[in-house]
């Protein structure tokens, strides 16, 4: 059998319900790899001894034969889904002491399935981010290496840099992420993993450290499309408490997963395919060759809102930024930063414990949400939304599936990323507008660079398409045969 470390979530499950090792040991042998890699900073909380409390009650459940569907299986948690008793920071010194007294759903989902948490992953400040540069607890190391210069630190992506970063490197057999704008998608191919966005309401936001709420999903990181069909069916419920979550029926993804191209039309739009380097336009004919050879057929199509996504998208997500984060000012939860007045109270604490991206894009939605110019930016920014999203509703008459890369380059370094914030942005180019109409979209790494790290080719499908999209997805991972490219270290 391979190293424990190196099973991925479907295979661990199997060897422990097969009795081929405990979950005591398979937990341990990832708390020991975690000590091993603690130099790529993709935990911020570690709790080694509640997973293995976990675990140990996960043997005792499996021996009696009352596993549950994730019984024994360690996960990393990422640091915006409050843990009950658990620091949960958001990556954010305004968070660093914040203890929730409750759970949150898809969590606790987890928790019930029979879940083992290793701990809370690094991310971007608040989730705001494509490289996990802006924690306040230092930037997340991928485990990746430039095959030019292997002495290089390359970032893993973000926001949910730490959970990809843990996944990729082992240090959990998955990893729950949240995707805003592209930050489950994005690292996923910066770090050669699946991850799925799913469509805006299927995992619920209650417990979830709120950066735009219209956007904000919830949604797996894992090595396979197996991974992520067991992972995304047991975060997936309907939430009273959620006033956005949908009241529609899970399916079982994996069971139900049937790798299949045959008759789909997949679309390829003109727009995200225009100007693309070199890596990324092989790339993306390679997969339009493997659908073709799986059965479907290629059809261009053009969403010609396409280039208003990004700007749309940075007037609604920084206004809703700024409306959310408002409640830390100190006074009833989090840092406190002591002033002679309550206004000096406030900017001392806000001052202090926001980051430099985190104040850069509450000043934008502050801006954006004023009195003069409410109407001229993030009315006008809805509407445009509202354009964006009826230009797919269109698309998805002609077609049954998008077939788009899913970053316009890989990853970069530490040293070598964009201090301008703009070009920064511009890692989401291909992923804001899923968001933006609320639709599911799915990353799976798919081939590498010239310099070996990898790239990925991103699917979108209608509203509660989920299964399509494994089921095409699991086409794309066939064909690609990734896994002959993957770096394992010690």
């Amino acid at each position: 059998m391979k190293a424990l470390t190196d099973l991925t979530l479907t295979e661990a499950r199997e060897a422990l319900l097969n009795k081929k090792c405990s979950a005591v040991d398979l937990t341990q042998a990832f708390i020991d790899r975690m000590e091993k890699h603690k130099d790529l900073n993709a935990y911020i909380t570690e709790t080694p001894e509640i997973a293995l409390a976990q675990a140990k009650e996960s043997d005792q459940r499996i021996a009696e034969n009352k596993a549950r569907p994730l019984e024994g299986l360690p996960l990393g948690i990422k640091d915006l889904f409050c843990t009950k008793g658990i620091r949960t920071t958001a990556a954010s010194k305004i968070l660093s002491n914040f203890v929730p007294p409750y759970e949150s759903t898809v969590s606790q989902n987890l928790l019930d399935a029979g879940a083992v948490f290793l701990g809370k992953t690094n991310m971007d400040e608040f989730a705001m981010g494509s490289a996990n540069i802006t924690s306040a607890f230092g930037p997340v190391i991928s485990p990746w290496k430039k095959k030019s210069n292997p002495g290089k630190q390359i970032v893993p992506g973000g926001s949910s840099g730490g959970s990809a970063a843990a996944v990729a490197a082992h240090l959990a057999l998955a990893a729950t992420a949240s995707d805003t704008g592209g930050s489950i998608r994005q690292p996923a191919a910066f770090s050669g993993l699946v991850g799925i966005k799913p469509t805006y309401g299927l995992c619920s936001r209650y417990g979830m450290v709120a950066f735009a709420s219209s956007l904000d999903q919830a949604g797996p990181l894992t090595h396979t499309v197996r991974d992520a069909a067991l992972m995304l069916q047991t975060m997936a419920s309907h939430d009273k408490k959620d006033a956005t979550s949908l009241n529609v029926k899970i399916p079982d993804y994996l069971s139900n997963l049937s790798p299949s191209a045959k008759g789909l039309k997949v679309g390829i739009v003109k727009e995200y395919s225009e100007n693309l380097n070199e890596d990324a336009q092989k790339l993306l004919q390679k997969g339009m060759d493997w659908l073709v050879q799986a059965g479907a057929t290629i059809h261009h199509v053009s969403l010609k809102t396409t280039s208003y996504a990004l700007p749309t998208y940075y007037i609604i997500a920084p206004a809703e930024a700024s409306s959310n984060l408002a409640r830390y000012d100190g006074v009833r939860y989090g840092v406190r930063v002591e002033g002679k007045t309550l206004d000096e109270l406030y900017e001392n604490t806000r001052r202090e414990g926001f980051g430099e991206e985190v104040r850069r894009r509450i000043m934008i939605g502050t801006y954006v949400l004023s009195a003069g110019y409410y109407d001229a930016y993030y009315l006008k920014a809805q509407k445009v939304q509202k354009l964006i999203t009826q230009d797919f509703e269109n698309t998805f008459k002609e077609v049954d599936v998008l077939l788009t890369p899913t970053t316009p380059t890989a990853a970069f370094a530490l040293d070598e990323r964009p201090t301008d914030p703009v070009t920064m942005y511009l890692n989401d180019i291909f992923t804001v507008t899923v968001n933006l109409a609320g639709l599911p979209g799915i990353s799976v790494p798919s081939g590498v660079d010239n310099d070996g790290l990898p790239l990925g080719l991103q699917l979108i499908g209608p509203h509660l398409s989920e299964q399509t999209l494994f089921n095409i997805a699991a086409v794309l991972e066939d064909a690609a045969d990734f896994k002959k490219h993957i770096q394992i270290g010690e």
